[in-house]
């Protein structure tokens, strides 16, 4: 009995979070774009540094930064919490900002059209940077026939919503699982469509490699494709260039993996190369990576000592 009436209070919250998911894409869409990218800034700023994600915030920055000041630290804080609140008013009207073309420009557009020509398939690399939906936005804008990745959300009213809402702007998920997951990826390779991965998450089951010098759990999937099928990794980031919501997608140069034979030095090679790719980006425009997210060892965390900097004005 207690365990049905835990999945029927799961359910009504699942219900609710997804009917205010609901009311706040219909309210943003009555307003300018930039209007609802400002209000995101300035709703984060305020209930950001209340949440318990701030203080992960400002345990990765110390450990990623361990020579900023408090006051550097703090500024940090504020500027990321902008950036998180624009990002996330902004995907329910991403349509939007994906069909005005001013809006997003796309730098080496035609390394990504030539993919999509034939001279691929790739795997696609990057990292939870600004606004990270217009990467796969940008493939699909250059004609990439490419499985694009991601974790499905626990409650799975919001997951169909946002499966939508990414679909409005042309783009299609995968959701992989276990292993039957990695061999559909292969299928897909196979035929001759790239993958796209984001890989600075911690993977629990992963390779450890450094991050800012501290060993951190990356998953080798990306690696583990590139070498299997003899094909470069193709790294993108995405920088805001504002005012507002306008942005440039950047395509970087691939990276090609030795393949010597020796699978796992090889695959933790090509772990270690993505990674400092992802800490190059990160220390280029730090306001922009998602810091909220526990990326290194829970013991990290758990020793961390009490936040010094203080709560980000708006």
């Amino acid at each position: 009995m207690a365990a049905r009436n835990h999945s029927y209070v799961a359910e009504l919250f699942w219900m609710l979070e997804a009917a205010l998911f609901d009311a706040v894409r219909a309210a943003a869409r009555l307003f300018p774009i930039d209007s609802v990218s400002d209000s995101g800034a300035w709703l984060a700023r305020k209930i950001g540094p209340l949440t318990r994600a701030h203080r992960v915030a400002e345990t990765n920055i110390r450990l990623a930064f361990p020579r900023l000041s408090d006051a550097e630290v703090n500024d940090l804080l504020r500027a990321q919490w902008t950036e998180l609140g624009r990002s996330l008013a902004e995907f329910v009207i991403l349509d939007r900002v994906v069909a005005d073309p001013s809006r997003l420009e796309i730098e080496g557009e035609p390394a990504l059209r030539a993919v999509a020509a034939g001279q691929g398939p790739v795997v696609f690399i990057s990292g939870h940077f600004s606004n990270f939906e217009l990467m796969a936005a940008a493939m699909v804008r250059c004609g990439v026939q490419v499985q694009v990745t991601y974790r499905a959300m626990n409650n799975p009213h919001m997951d169909r919503r946002v499966r939508r809402t990414r679909f409005s702007y042309g783009v299609r998920m995968f959701a992989p699982k276990g292993l039957e997951g990695a061999r559909e990826l292969m299928r897909a390779i196979e035929r001759g469509e790239s993958v796209a991965l984001l890989n600075d998450q911690k993977f629990n089951g992963g390779v450890a490699a450094p991050f800012f010098g501290v060993p951190a759990m990356t998953a080798p999937g990306p690696s583990t494709f590139a070498l299997r099928f003899g094909i470069p990794l193709q790294p993108l980031s995405v920088q805001r260039t504002g005012p507002g919501a306008r942005f440039r997608v950047i395509v970087h140069e691939p990276i090609r993996l030795e393949n010597t034979g020796d699978r796992e030095a090889d695959i933790e090679a090509g772990v270690r190369r993505i990674n400092a790719f992802i800490e190059d980006r990160v220390r280029a425009r730090p306001a922009e990576w998602f810091w909220v997210h526990r990326r290194w060892p829970n013991e990290v965390y758990r020793g961390a000592p009490a936040s010094s900097a203080s709560p980000a004005s708006a």
